[in-house]
């Protein structure tokens, strides 16, 4: 039987999950259990990052006067900062080890918890107060970009759409969670808590650290300086897949974070807010495995087009389904936009670890060449879930604009179908155009 051998405590020194021998004796067991202990904490991290898209419903219960504008900013703020952060907590992976890093980042989300707990109680520190702690959630939107660099480099290639498909989609779903589970937590027992909001996820977030600490593993193999993290940045491609990856993951996170208050302020409808909204953003999360899966098969270029085209399609919808007033049709819409935007994430970063395995085997496909390519998709991984997630930013605060400034979010939807179908039009050219090299190998 192979094993993995182990330097000191934590610290894996031999792994390579291309040899089938050792995967099937050894890796997948261990792959496996970090796999597990990484989406949960991932898990956690999401839910408080999208902590504020259900409480700022609940604002005005606990005696604070927002319009829809300042609601839509505070779940545009930890987007933003979550985004921000994922370029560092990518780079904590090759310098602090994926297990330090995770028991590290799970601790983190205690400070934006208490904060909630405390601010929501205290509307005279007003709205810019509010913000700023609002602001401290995006430390759990790091957590992404660090557990999915992590997971990259224990599985072999032929698995790795499936599996960073399950660590995003545990990630995920917990904006799901966090929009079905609250609601009931602040009205737990008949009377009314806004701060336990916070107080829930306050040991949870514990929790999460001491498993990762009791039974993750750090790799020596992603024990590196940031130079490969450093030279993915140099690759066209990374950039292309940012911009792609804004419509698919900066969608469905933006559009989770928006979903509730629009339902809100379009139709009047917090109770269905209350209690419907979490759906998008679970079978979104659901969705995600979905296309990791077919983009094994199929490749993941085409699925993505399939998606950005679907994407558009559900966009178009939901423009319909605002002019003419219907509910039923908007709420439809966006369940099919989250559908279309799992499958998207899910395809996307499939194809960020074939682009650079195809790299790799175009610079002759030594074991040194592929560890150097494994390490810079690695860092590309953080790097576009990082510009990515600006998109999370971006789609409440054009909602906001639209609203503010036309009266309604019709002006925000149009420029929604006109950008899916740009990027549909960037995933043929880039990656599917006839005779090219990605599309040759499958991309």
């Amino acid at each position: 039987m192979l094993d993995v051998a182990v330097e000191r405590k934590g610290w894996i020194s031999h792994w390579n999950p291309e040899d089938p021998l050792f995967w099937e004796t050894t890796g997948r067991k261990v792959a496996r259990r970090n796999l597990i202990f990484s989406i949960f904490a991932e898990h956690i991290g999401f839910s408080v990052w999208l902590l504020w898209s259900i409480v700022v419903v609940r604002l005005g219960s606990a005696g604070w006067d927002l319009s829809v504008s300042q609601s839509l900013w505070l779940t545009a703020v930890p987007s933003g900062v979550g985004a921000f952060l994922r370029l560092p907590y990518t780079f904590a992976v090759p310098i602090f080890g994926g297990r330090n890093w995770t028991v590290v980042s799970a601790l983190l989300l205690v400070v934006p918890c208490a904060g909630l707990a405390w601010a929501v109680e205290h509307p005279e520190i007003g709205f810019g107060g509010l913000l700023l702690v609002a602001a401290l959630a995006g430390v759990g939107g790091g957590n992404f970009a660090s557990s999915m660099a992590n997971i990259s480099f224990f599985y072999p290639e032929r698995e790795k759409g499936w599996a960073l498909g399950l660590n995003a989609a545990g990630g995920n779903i917990g904006v799901a969670v966090v929009q079905f589970v609250i609601p009931k937590i602040i009205v737990l027992g008949g009377g009314f808590a806004l701060a336990r909001a916070g107080l829930f996820y306050i040991p949870l977030a514990v929790i999460a650290a001491v498993c990762a600490y009791l039974w993750m593993d750090n790799l020596a193999e992603a024990k590196a300086d940031v130079k490969p993290v450093l030279s993915s940045l140099r690759h066209t491609d990374t950039w292309i897949m940012s911009l792609l990856y804004i419509g698919t993951f900066g969608s469905f996170i933006g559009y989770s974070a928006a979903f509730p208050t629009l339902l809100t302020a379009v139709f009047h409808r917090s109770d269905i807010a209350l209690e419907w909204a979490f759906l998008g953003a679970g079978i979104g999360s659901i969705s995600r495995p979905l296309g990791g899966r077919l983009s094994d098969r199929i490749g993941g270029a085409r699925v993505t087009a399939a998606s950005f085209a679907a994407l558009a399609a559900g966009a178009y919808l939901g423009l319909w389904s605002v002019q003419h007033k219907s509910l039923g049709v908007f709420f439809v819409s966006f369940m099919f936009l989250f559908v279309a935007t799992g499958i998207g994430n899910g395809s996307t970063y499939r194809m960020i670890s074939r682009i650079f395995q195809v790299k790799g085997e175009d610079l002759g496909g030594s074991p040194e060449t592929m560890l150097s390519m494994r390490r810079q998709a690695a860092g590309a991984l953080g790097v576009i879930s990082s510009v990515g997630a600006f998109g999370g930013f971006l789609v409440p605060i054009c909602y906001a604009w639209s609203r503010s400034t036309y009266g309604n979010i019709e002006p925000a939807l149009r420029f929604y179908v006109g950008l899916f179908l740009v990027m549909l039009a960037v995933t043929v050219f880039a990656y599917l155009r006839g005779g090219s090299r990605m599309a040759r190998a499958g991309v």
